[in-house]
């Protein structure tokens, strides 16, 4: 018996080590919540999107392209032009029907001809397809690089987005924590004023013992209430990030402990920030404009095929089809020197582009540092916190022990109550700060792979 309840308690342990080992932290799914319902992020996929289709119909140009044309006209008057076909044949027709005896050649008339078409009709399909334009090929390369930016400018919010709803979450779980610790001291401050009113009674204290108990206790509630409101603002900005209700429920269940915060730090290095690689395709961009621009001289070939029926009247039959098949040269003579500035302007636009990369690359660098060093700062403070706090408690029991005893004086007790309320509350701040601290370096040095 004793030997089935072991072997049930292990394997009751087993189970629940590997639900725990299995569970999600809650911060894990306001993350996945916060990219998938974050109104700004929305925008800006919505900008990638649009990115993406114009390099489709960059890729589209290549392509060629039907076009159904039609014209219809009409007139009459204005510049003619006379065919005396009567006065040239007249005479042969009047001579033929003297000699046959007949009127089988009967009399025309002169034709006097207008260049204005009447009742005429065109309709004809036009095939075109470009043979050679370097403008297309680079104008496709641009779109594809301007698409590549707008795929950083999408991760670079997502990164900031993440850290800016772990740092909500901190502050949310810091503001509760700091509740708990005032509702803590308010106790205290209650039991102090109730040892009071009994010792007075006991003819033991001072009635002005009970009246800075009641300032204590007083002060206790006005901080309580403080905390309580900071708590809400922190949670209505950390439900605004996740794009839902400002009163939807928080969970708070996230494991703080010392491993956790002093974990291995990430490298600091910014060479994966997509800042700088959205800067060297900017560079990039410009670099492919110089070219294009210096193949301005470039001739443009295209070819066009048109299928289509035109005639007089609106009449149709075989001989109003037609086709027409062509090919059309374009090249650049001369044109006041404007390319040759536009191809100066490009390279000063990707010099301006090459340093500020060396400019960003530089305050990434400093940024980093920056993090760095304040991550090590909470994690000092963190550590000193502790010991602080060790030593708050034990001075706290000591005098409250005291005080019961007439060992101590009422202002050694307030104080002792004072010391451990500061010391909680900084044991409290430095464990998320070291928190916030290891987000914005996460952040600096783009050391979290970002979901799809």
């Amino acid at each position: 018996m004793k030997t089935l309840f072991i072997n049930g308690l292990i394997i009751a342990l087993f189970s629940l080590s590997s639900v725990l080992s299995f569970a999600q932290p809650p911060l894990d799914g306001y993350l996945a919540e916060g990219l998938k319902n974050n109104l700004v992020l929305q925008q800006k996929n919505i900008a990638l999107e649009k990115a993406m289709l114009a390099l489709k119909i960059a890729n589209g140009m290549f392509s060629p392209s039907i076009t159904l044309l039609g014209n219809y006209t009409t007139g009459d008057g204005g510049r003619s032009i006379s065919f005396p076909v009567g006065d040239l044949l007249n005479p042969v027709y009047t001579t033929l029907n003297q000699l046959t005896g007949s009127s089988n050649f009967p009399t025309i008339e002169n034709v006097n001809q207008n260049f204005f078409p009447r009742d005429f009709y065109d309709v004809r399909a036009r095939t075109s397809m470009p043979l050679v334009n370097t403008d297309l090929i680079y104008n496709k390369k641009i779109k594809t690089q301007q698409t590549v930016m707008q795929g950083y400018e999408v991760a670079i919010y997502k990164r900031e987005l993440l850290r800016n709803i772990k740092v909500a979450y901190f502050n949310y779980l810091a503001a509760l924590q700091s509740i708990k610790i005032y509702e803590s001291a308010l106790t205290r401050a209650e039991e102090s004023k109730r040892v009071n009113e009994a010792l007075l009674a006991n003819g033991k204290g001072l009635p002005a013992y009970i009246l800075r108990s009641q300032s204590e206790l007083e002060n206790m509630k006005a901080q309580l209430a403080d905390a309580t409101r900071q708590a809400e603002n922190a949670k209505l900005y950390f439900n605004f990030l996740l794009n839902r209700d400002g009163q939807s429920l928080i969970d708070s269940n996230y494991p703080v402990d010392g491993p956790t915060l002093l974990q291995t730090l990430p490298e600091a290095n910014a060479a994966q920030r997509e800042e700088l690689k959205q800067l060297e395709t900017a560079t990039t961009i410009q670099q492919t404009i110089v070219a294009m621009n210096r193949h301005v001289w470039t001739p443009r070939v295209s070819a066009f095929a048109d299928l289509g029926a035109q005639a007089e009247r609106m009449r149709y039959n075989q001989n109003a089809n037609y086709y027409l098949l062509g090919v059309q040269l374009e090249m650049p003579l001369f044109a006041g020197f404007t390319n040759r500035n536009k191809i100066a302007q490009s390279k000063l636009e990707v010099r301006t582009s090459e340093l500020t990369n060396q400019q960003v690359a530089t305050q990434l660098d400093l940024s980093i540092s920056t993090s760095y060093n304040a991550l090590l700062t909470a994690r000092q403070n963190y550590l000193s916190a502790q010991k602080q706090l060790d030593a708050a408690q034990s001075y706290e029991r000591l005098i409250e022990k005291g005080y019961k005893e007439g060992a101590s004086t009422f202002i050694e007790s307030i104080d002792a109550r004072a010391q451990l309320t500061a010391a909680q509350l900084l044991m409290a701040v430095s464990q998320y700060k070291i928190l916030i601290a290891t987000a914005n370096l996460e952040r600096e040095t783009a050391a979290i792979p970002l979901p799809e």
